[in-house]
């Protein structure tokens, strides 16, 4: 049985969207960026500046950052690989936003993730945790060459 697959990611520097394209091409994928509706800056991505704006909404648990799109239409897709940059040791917010708004019951998720340094294994809990009636599964960092391993 043929199956539907989307790579759906977040990447604030180019590093993850890089990854989502090579991944959406290895496992036979459409491709879908998961954009805020004001892009960041540099200045906002500046981790030890805590007024930046990545690091005010990774402070605040009630942060969803406001999307570009809202409402995709999921339909016919069985499998969403969602992918992120790590911050803060978790998913950024905005992938909160993403799941919070679209239908993802009954589609199976598969994170990955880029990293300089931590790994995915809590933002898998975290996600988990926050969404217990979604089937997300743990999936793997994206820091050197793509496989099929994630297919």
């Amino acid at each position: 049985m043929m199956t539907k697959k989307l790579v759906a990611y977040f990447s604030a520097s180019g590093v993850t969207a890089a990854k989502a394209k090579k991944l959406a091409e290895v496992v036979g994928a459409d491709l879908y960026e998961i954009a805020p509706k004001d892009r960041y800056t540099n200045a906002d991505l500046n981790w030890t500046n805590k007024k930046a704006r990545s690091t005010v909404e990774m402070n605040d648990p009630a942060s969803r950052p406001e999307l570009k799109e809202n409402g995709l239409d999921l339909t016919g897709y069985d499998t969403v690989y969602i992918g992120f940059p790590i911050w803060w040791y978790t998913a950024p917010h905005i992938i909160r936003s993403f799941l919070e708004q679209n239908k993802l019951t009954g589609v199976d998720i598969v994170l990955f993730a880029t990293s300089g340094g931590s790994s995915i294994s809590k933002a898998y809990r975290d996600l988990r945790k926050a969404y217990p009636k979604l089937n997300i599964t743990n999936g793997v960092l994206l820091n050197g060459s793509i496989s099929g391993n994630l297919a």
